[in-house]
């Protein structure tokens, strides 16, 4: 098969699927590894999707972001680490903050047994809280439905009430020179509060948000510790900041 035909059936199957394993279009279209391989190479040299660990992924658009079921059925594995990792940091009497990504969510679980106060803008997080009897608070404003999270004027009103030991928040961008970034200036601003408003900080973020820019800048670098997975060479942001790269 030319390379050309091989490269429509892989960004095909990516943006059917919304991300590519080597291995399942190994399977699935019978070429060899090595060919696969190659073929991603060309394709992110043509900007046409961004390499991950066994795969490919998009190429980030910096105004659009993903709905919040799009992103939760990716990297769930790495997610789930990540999240059971941050929880370990949270302690008995405090007060943190959960930001409304999907990666964030996933720490819920771990915080069950923990003698603590959460406040969170993730809608599906309330839910969860509310199911594990953790006490927690919402804050109130406009509701974005692509993410379920809470964000505007009233939302920020509130958030300036509160003063938190730590906060977790998930970032779509993350760069050495351009900081944490997020599509939505009203979603950014609810972070960048937040940040303010807490003694310590961690984003939360997967291995394909590394060397991304979005539209709006929430924090540098060194406002917060980076608690990630995966294979990358992460020492560029090591001098700047604390990086906590999980192995699961």
């Amino acid at each position: 098969m030319i390379t050309e035909k091989r490269h429509q059936l892989i960004l095909s199957e990516l943006k059917e699927k919304g991300s590519v394993k080597v291995a399942d279009l190994v399977e699935k279209f019978n070429f060899s590894e090595s060919t696969i391989r190659r073929d991603l190479v060309q394709l992110e040299a043509r900007h046409c999707l961004k390499r991950v660990h066994g795969g490919a992924i998009p190429v980030l658009n910096k105004f659009v972001e993903k709905s919040y079921q799009d992103k939760k059925s990716q990297f769930i594995h790495q997610k789930d680490g990540m999240a059971k990792y941050a929880a370990s940091f949270v302690q008995d009497g405090e007060s943190i903050y959960l930001d409304s990504g999907t990666t964030t969510f996933e720490m819920i679980k771990y915080l069950k047994e923990k003698d603590i106060v959460v406040v969170t803008n993730g809608l599906s997080h309330i839910e969860a809280l509310i199911d594990h009897e953790i006490p927690c608070f919402i804050l109130g404003g406009r509701v974005k439905h692509k993410t379920k999270a809470i964000i505007g004027y009233e939302a920020l009103t509130l958030l300036h009430r509160y003063k938190f030991d730590k906060c977790f928040i998930g970032s779509n961008g993350v760069h050495p020179i351009h900081g944490f970034t997020t599509p939505d200036p009203e979603e950014a601003l609810i972070k960048e509060h937040a940040i303010k408003s807490s003694a310590t900080t961690y984003v939360l973020v997967d291995e394909s948000k590394f060397g991304e820019v979005s539209f709006t800048k929430f924090a540098d670098l060194e406002e917060a510790t980076i608690i990630t997975t995966g294979s990358l060479d992460l020492k560029a942001y090591e001098k700047i900041t604390i990086v906590k790269d999980v192995k699961i």
